[in-house]
């Protein structure tokens, strides 16, 4: 599955990945490979990515590390949308 999370000053990060945990309006949900298509709103809240993830040296103190090996982006909204395992987020 293919993320691209994308702020107001740059695309910060491109990458394959196993599962994505965001920040929903009604809660926190997890996107898996195979998802079916879904478009929300996003919260204050963290961004939890899992899988091989390789930030850009540039974007790298944006990230912390989370729980088993996930890499924690934390946002104050924004949306996402997800169509043929490919994530986009847009996040402030």
């Amino acid at each position: 599955m293919f993320l691209e999370i994308v702020t107001p000053e740059a695309s910060i990060f491109k990458g394959e990945v196993e599962s994505v945990t965001v920040p929903g309006v009604m809660g926190e949900f997890q996107m898996l490979n195979n998802h079916a298509p879904i478009v929300s709103l996003l919260q204050e809240g963290n961004v939890k990515i899992k899988g091989n993830t390789a930030i850009a040296e540039a974007y790298q103190n944006k990230f912390s590390k989370g729980d088993n090996g996930a890499m924690v982006l934390p946002i104050q909204s924004g949306t996402v949308e997800l169509n043929d395992n490919k994530i986009i987020i847009l996040v402030d």
